[in-house]
């Protein structure tokens, strides 16, 4: 009889997992209303340990930029360098998340490969230290956004709701903050800086607070740059120029250098203050086919 229960048991435990396994994506995916981005704005409230409280309602914040109110290399630095398929996916860059799992189980290292929309879904809807079933909901509700809400309202609020440092949140604080100016005024390379921030803002900070480049995030404007000229943002002279270009904050102990040749920089060099859980995506091997209408 003993046995019989413990059957019985068994099979229930089986049925109330695959009926979870069943229920839980129905649930991430009504969990919440994404089409109210459409109408209404997160505001931020910055907390006095410089986290984030967002709350979804009418009127647009003063704190707010509009897409077509930041300057072209703003954007497009950071969706280059975030993440290149952003025009071409539906949420989720399946061809990166495979990258990344192959990174992780053969050479031990971890990224997150979300895409912009994963990251704004995380930014405004989720909540709490990151888990396997935070990523799952992340993705679901990734396929929702991306399904009612276009392209270019996913990027406003992203470039509006994420970090650029110790309490600096949205691309018209970070403008204002580095470089005393409203985003529609920067430049490519002021832009580029503000790009090579995003993976973790407050280590990168660490090359304004000292007013010099580190080595990794010169490394990365570099890159960046690169990639604007690779997708016809910049052409081959203003890509030169920008090369060459200082910050007004920067200091100087030697004479500035002629910009190593493009097969000297590189997108995977890691610097010392760089969390060893996060690495910096790998460069695309093509020209994407960038939707430059569209921002």
């Amino acid at each position: 009889m003993k046995g019989l229960e413990k059957k019985t048991l068994y099979k229930c435990l089986i049925l109330t997992g695959i009926l979870l396994m069943l229920i839980t994506p129905v649930f991430m995916y009504f969990s919440h209303d994404v089409e109210v981005l459409n109408k209404q704005y997160p505001h931020l409230k910055v907390q006095k340990d410089n986290s984030l409280e967002i709350t979804i309602k009418p009127g647009k914040p003063n704190s707010w930029a509009r897409l077509e109110n930041i300057s072209s290399f703003g954007k497009w630095a950071i969706v280059i360098s975030e993440d290149w398929g952003f025009y071409s996916h539906k949420g989720v860059d399946v061809e990166q998340m495979k990258v990344a799992l192959t990174e992780m189980v053969e050479d031990s290292r971890f990224r997150g490969a979300s895409t912009i929309t994963q990251q704004m879904v995380k930014n405004v809807f989720l909540s709490g230290y990151p888990t396997i079933w935070r990523k799952f909901h992340e993705i679901i509700l990734a396929q929702k956004v991306e399904d009612r809400l276009s392209k270019k309202k996913i990027l406003e609020i992203y470039l509006n709701c994420i970090e650029y440092g110790p309490g600096i949140y949205g691309i018209k604080a970070a403008s204002r903050h580095y470089f005393q100016k409203d985003p529609s005024s920067l430049t490519p390379r002021e832009s580029a800086f503000i790009a090579m921030l995003l993976p973790s803002p407050k280590v990168y900070y660490v090359s304004f607070k000292k007013r010099k480049l580190t080595k990794f995030a010169t490394k990365r404007i570099e890159a960046i740059l690169r990639k604007m000229k690779m997708a016809k943002i910049l052409t081959p002279e203003e890509y030169e120029t920008e090369l060459r270009q200082r910050f007004f904050w920067e200091k100087f102990e030697t004479p500035i250098e002629v910009a190593p040749s493009d097969e000297a920089l590189s997108d995977e060099v890691i610097p010392e203050e760089t969390p060893t859980e996060e690495v910096p995506a790998p460069e695309p091997t093509e020209t994407p086919e960038l939707e430059l209408q569209e921002i």
